[in-house]
């Protein structure tokens, strides 16, 4: 009798422990996720220029090097499910929008000389189905 109640504790302690590192795991993933977000979503703000739409260029081209992401045969990104980050800039002297790596073929410093001054608000905001994570950001400029 001492040994099976014994052996079910052993078993209760081995499932708590199992069960206590799976639920922190979740936690901390939790955090980063909301930490990454709290990252992209400061600029969604009406009062952005040039400038901060660059930075935001080059921080979600920093993410998608880091996961890896696919290229097209057009230079474009091709957008998973999971990791992947992606800006839209909708011009309104054109009504065209480009995605990032379009500004960034042209030169993200010439970007800056002719749109530094130009304001933006974020007009769109997206999220990974799977992951929660930032997919995407539109971004529409106000006035020139």
């Amino acid at each position: 009798m001492k040994k099976t109640i014994a052996i079910v504790f052993v078993i209760l302690c081995i499932i708590s422990v199992f069960a206590y590192f799976f639920v922190k795991n979740i936690q901390t993933e939790k955090k980063e996720i909301a930490k990454f977000n709290s990252e992209y979503e400061y600029y969604n703000d009406d009062e952005l220029n040039g400038l901060d739409i660059t930075t935001l260029i080059n921080k979600a081209t920093s993410n998608n090097e880091k996961y890896e992401i696919e290229k097209d045969e057009n230079g474009l990104y091709i957008l998973d499910d999971k990791y992947s980050v992606e800006i839209y800039i909708t011009m309104i002297i054109n009504e065209k929008t480009y995605r990032m790596e379009r500004i960034s073929q042209l030169g993200t410093t010439s970007f800056v000389e002719y749109f530094g001054g130009v304001s933006f608000k974020c007009t769109n905001v997206e999220y990974h189905e799977s992951t929660g994570r930032i997919a995407s950001m539109t971004f529409e400029a106000t006035e020139y």
